[in-house]
């Protein structure tokens, strides 16, 4: 992840939300696919819609205490897009069983290529989870995972969610699987 490691910007927000000092926290999907992906087709940046920050803490699971982290994180880097959710509610937003933990959560993402977590160890360096490994996003390819392909009307979602990102006009080499 040398990457983001050497990117002053996406370490400037690891370390914003690693002061959070929040259980089982990582920033994901979006914020490391785009990273590699814009590497891969020798794009700068691309603008982000948002920066997904989950964490896992059965203990306060209030939706207003996610408001309450995005508000810190709008005070430390105000002009950036934040979304923070406890990932010990957000299967009852999902309709599907509790998750175990932030990194089940993100094996349960669409596309193996956007269940991606990076997050910084004590000594700020980056440490990067990848439930359905790297293969994909480094070939350039979407695919399912495998819990929606699982289930139909998941792979509905699934299908629905690649149309209306588009990810093909932005990053032109993409292989999008659709089953």
């Amino acid at each position: 992840m040398n990457a983001i490691g050497q990117d002053v910007e996406m370490m400037t927000v690891l370390k914003a939300v690693m002061s959070l000092d929040l259980p089982d926290c990582w920033v994901c999907a979006g914020f490391v696919r785009a990273k590699i992906w814009d590497t891969l087709h020798g794009i700068e940046k691309t603008p982000l819609p948002d920066i997904d920050v989950i964490y896992f803490n059965h203990q306060h699971t209030a939706e207003d205490i996610d408001k309450q982290l995005e508000e810190k994180l709008h005070h430390i880097l105000p002009a950036l897009p934040w979304s923070v959710k406890n990932q010990a509610r957000m299967h009852t937003r999902n309709h599907v069983p509790p998750y175990l933990s932030s990194e089940d959560a993100i094996a349960k993402f669409p596309e193996t290529a956007t269940a991606l977590g990076v997050r910084l160890d004590q000594h700020e360096n980056v440490i990067l989870t990848a439930p359905h490994g790297i293969e994909d996003v480094l070939q350039l390819e979407v695919k399912p995972t495998p819990y929606f392909l699982r289930n139909e009307k998941r792979m509905q979602i699934y299908r629905q969610r690649v149309n209306k990102k588009n990810w093909q006009s932005t990053w032109k080499k993409l292989k999008i699987y659709v089953t």
